[in-house]
């Protein structure tokens, strides 16, 4: 098949996490199934600048890169604005599906029309965009009155990574009939090749007796890592030798955590180490005693099933779309509240027979259910599906 998947952000694009990090891996996977993949995005690469190459093959994925208006609009705001797009896409009739990711950006706006024109069938993933929360609420639903709903109703199917999510499609008048769940994985890397223990406390001169409680994401407000913090400061009342490690790329919230951090007085257990990828982003899950994503809102985190493969276990708050598969199996899930992710941790600090076993069945749990090519071959069923359908 030829495959047109469309996301804002594409590699080496790593601070904009999740969704990317998916169509990657799921892409360089339908590649290897001998499928012809092209990915149209932006030139959006950090909050600092932007990808040069207009075009380029990485991995067998063919890639267009449209020019954004403003990087900084893309980056702090979310606001890609690729006019230069609007003329390039009169090839869209030469592919035999498109993938949509995200729910409101330009590029699915643009893509939906000329595809609609072209009569070429696409699929829609939001990986969470659906609910209009946290800021610019009335731009959100403003943009699904004009745009969003007719996005959503003329897919050939949407895609759930839970059933959270599947339930936020039919909120919106999505039928069960058009709705598809699949999970989102890890490749199979992440759980071979493991590092050995240590090399991250090295890295950062932490002591072999010091329990590290590890914090691995956007720096953002929605994430609240300073939740984590106050919890963090609690338990050093009760456990001595314990460090926070908080490690992402800032998205706005870095300046504020500090501070705050300041104010608690514990600054000098807190180890901010900026962003981690590859290697040193594993050496740190297989050092951290506890995995912790103290999100308001999360429907399918990727660094909980990367936490797991590396036989750490996780804490989760019950805003976190897939609490059902942490729950008891892989890690704990709690209230969004200070003391419950306060006592959740000194849980699993001070029970290691608890903590090991949630560390090994998460490395079963993923293994198992959530690495690529299961998911790819999900997918890959579901393009021959539509495409058999509209034809």
């Amino acid at each position: 098949m030829r495959i047109l998947q469309v996301i804002p952000y594409f590699v080496p694009a790593w601070d904009y996490g999740g969704p990317l990090r998916a169509c990657f891996e799921l892409s360089a996977e339908l590649v290897k199934r001998g499928h012809q993949i092209t990915v149209y995005t932006t030139d959006t690469l950090d909050v600092r600048g932007r990808i040069d190459q207009s075009q380029e093959v990485f991995e067998g994925i063919h890639i267009k890169r449209f020019r954004n208006i403003s990087n900084t609009l893309a980056y702090k705001h979310n606001l890609y604005l690729p006019l230069g797009m609007i003329l390039p896409m009169k090839d869209l009739g030469s592919f035999d599906l498109i993938h949509l990711h995200e729910y409101r950006t330009m590029l699915n706006t643009l893509v939906h029309y000329k595809a609609t024109k072209a009569g070429t069938p696409y699929l829609i993933q939001a990986h969470g965009d659906i609910p209009p929360i946290m800021v610019k609420h009335k731009l959100k639903r403003l943009y699904d009155i004009f745009w969003g709903k007719r996005i959503l109703c003329g897919a050939s199917k949407t895609i759930a990574l839970t059933q959270r999510e599947a339930m936020q499609y039919k909120d919106v008048g999505i039928h069960d009939n058009k709705i598809e769940i699949i999970p989102n994985g890890i490749p199979y890397s992440e759980l071979e090749d493991m590092p050995t223990p240590g090399k991250f406390r090295k890295t950062y001169g932490i002591g072999e007796n010091e329990k590290v409680v590890l914090f691995l994401a956007r720096i953002h407000r929605i994430k609240q890592p300073d939740l984590l913090a106050r919890s963090f400061a609690t338990l050093m009342n009760e456990l001595q030798n314990i460090t926070l490690v908080i490690a992402g790329p800032d998205e706005g919230f870095l300046r504020p955590l500090r501070q705050i951090v300041s104010q608690l007085g514990i600054f000098e257990k807190v180890l901010f180490t900026g962003p981690l990828y590859g290697q040193a982003k594993k050496q740190a899950f297989v050092d951290a005693n506890v995995y912790v994503l103290p999100s308001l809102y999360e429907t399918f985190p990727i660094s909980v099933l990367e936490a797991s493969a590396c036989g750490t276990p996780v804490i989760v708050t019950n805003q976190c779309g897939i609490a059902d598969i942490i729950r008891d199996q892989i890690g704990l899930v709690v209230p969004p509240e200070q003391e419950s992710l306060a006592t959740a941790i000194s849980q699993l600090l001070t029970n290691d027979e608890l903590a090991a076993k949630l560390g090994e069945n998460g490395k079963y749990i993923v293994g198992q259910h959530y690495t690529w090519p299961k998911i790819a071959s999900q997918l890959e069923s579901l393009y021959f599906n539509c495409l058999t359908t509209d034809n």
